[in-house]
């Protein structure tokens, strides 16, 4: 999975959570197939971490996405 996926894929998602307006920044994480997601403007966590590579589903990335910021 690409950066532009995974970044696409994150502003949904907060569209969903009910946070257009946050600022996400994504990063590859320092092991291979993490993503870092920054996250300013928000009411959950300031930093997210995923796991996601070829043949992710969109869905799965969401899914952690929601997760973890709902968590948090």
């Amino acid at each position: 999975m690409e950066q532009q996926d995974v970044e696409r894929i994150a502003r949904a998602a907060m569209r969903d959570l009910g946070v257009p307006g946050a600022v996400l920044t994504v990063h590859p994480d320092a092991h291979a197939g993490h993503w870092r997601i920054d996250i300013k403007g928000g009411h959950g966590p300031g930093r997210i971490t995923i796991r996601c590579g070829n043949g992710s589903s969109p869905q799965w990335v969401r899914d952690q996405i929601v997760e973890q910021y709902t968590a948090g």
